[in-house]
């Protein structure tokens, strides 16, 4: 269990790494609240983007003024014309070796870039089934049903070694890291998987997390080549969305020479596809704090924190709420689901997610309505489960003090158990009742 001391402590460590890399630091004091972190945190980080601004103020689509790279931290960035030739040199954002890694390409965001990939990879595989674990992220196979026609959807029962193809069509495997723990679990279980390509949404998983090495050693064993794509939005800025970030990155195969060759080709055609679809990342996007080692050892305890609070949280709503927990043991462990016992629409669950929030923000309690996750508040917001095709409501994790994320969770298990079958008009808790 974490305190309040001990959570002040490293989030006052989070606000000087931030202020390190302003040109005039600010001066900050110790935090002394839960929101006083949080407000300071976004003031340091609209600090950096428009010290960014200013020193950039010649920083156009096309390179015109700069003849030398431009920076961001760590980061190096080279172009003639942004939308079609940027390059970006600089640390990676996993916690691995990544001298197996061909290539980086970096996105306007993490849809941007698994859409630029799936997309490109028409160009290679004209006719392809693409396995899908249950839980998948839903716009990812909305993407495929609508617009990757190329890809026919077969959602995975069991491992991909137990799955029959169609003849002569290529298997690509999307793992997704927002699958519920049990389906992911089976996948890398599955020997002799005869895929052709494996898609890895890592989203969901801290940069450093042991499953990214497991799976990476899983497709090394059976000589597939993988492709990493990321929405560095989420986990990889210390809470704060500095920026819409994606990529993809290509891991050689080089056991096997005709798909290391054909990884290659992939990634060619995926550059062609960013530039077309006006996909290419932002210089401004970049976290100038990413790469140092304060970075990586304060991303690894806010995981591990959220990871904590989220255990108990599924333990809570396990007891407390049998009858109405959606899914509570998601591979991330990042966030939990709640299933309305009356069937809702998207609206409606939109609205149960904002009164929720609204009652539990009048009684002093930090969760938001916002949808995303990986914040330093909980945050609440509809979720729709496609493989059931239903609405829940989504329950976010904070790296909050333990004490105080428990009162959270029994106040949301409280709220949850009057209003769940009541009409959208909110009762409300008292002012302080949690405190």
């Amino acid at each position: 269990m974490e305190t309040l001391e001990a959570y002040l402590h490293r989030k006052h460590e989070e606000l000087n790494l931030l202020n390190r890399f302003l040109s005039t630091p600010l001066s900050l004091h110790h935090p002394a609240s839960v929101a006083e972190v949080i407000e300071r945190k976004f003031q340091l980080a609209a600090a950096l983007k428009a010290e960014h601004a200013l020193h950039d103020w010649a920083l156009t689509e096309t390179a015109w003024a700069y003849p030398d790279r431009l920076r961001a931290g760590p980061f190096e960035f080279s172009y003639g014309y942004q939308r079609a030739d940027l390059d970006v040199r600089g640390p990676s954002f996993y916690q691995f070796d990544d001298a197996a890694a061909n290539e980086t390409i970096y996105t306007s965001s993490g849809m941007a870039a698994i859409s630029a990939l799936l997309l490109a990879s028409a160009q290679m595989m004209p006719e392809a089934d693409i396995l899908v674990l249950p839980g998948s992220y839903s716009e990812t196979l909305e993407l495929i049903e609508s617009h990757a026609r190329h890809l026919r959807p077969m959602l995975l029962k069991s491992s991909p070694g137990e799955v029959a193809s169609r003849a002569r069509r290529l298997r690509v495997l999307l793992l997704d890291s927002c699958a519920p723990a049990a389906a992911f679990e089976t996948t890398l279980r599955g020997a002799n998987p005869r895929l052709d390509l494996i898609v890895f949404d890592t989203t969901c998983f801290s940069s450093g997390s042991g499953r990214i090495r497991r799976v990476l050693n899983w497709a090394h064993r059976w000589e597939i080549p993988i492709v990493l794509v990321r929405s560095h939005t989420k986990l990889d800025s210390l809470g704060l969305e500095y920026g819409r970030l994606g990529s993809a990155v290509f891991v050689a195969c080089e056991a096997h020479r005709v798909h290391q060759a054909q990884l290659e080709a992939l990634a060619r055609e995926m550059r062609k596809a960013v530039r077309l679809f006006g996909g290419a990342a932002l210089p401004a996007h970049f976290p100038p704090y990413v790469g140092t080692r304060a970075y990586r050892d304060l991303t690894n305890k806010r995981v591990s924190a959220i990871l904590r609070n989220g255990r108990r949280t599924a333990r809570y709503f396990a007891s407390t709420l049998a009858g109405s927990s959606g899914e509570l043991h998601f591979g991330h462990g990042l966030y939990v689901t709640l299933a309305p016992k009356r069937m809702l629409d998207e609206r409606q669950t939109r609205q149960m997610a904002a009164d929720l929030c609204g009652d539990l923000r009048k009684a002093g309690l930090p969760l938001r309505h916002a949808g995303s996750f990986g914040f330093d508040f909980g945050a609440a917001e509809w979720f729709h489960d496609k493989t059931r095709d239903r609405y829940l409501v989504r329950i976010a994790i904070p790296d909050l003090p333990t004490s105080i994320w428990d009162r959270v969770a029994q106040a949301v298990a409280q709220w949850w158990s009057a209003h769940e079958e009541q009409p959208f008009r909110s009762a409300g808790l008292p002012i302080g009742a949690f405190r």
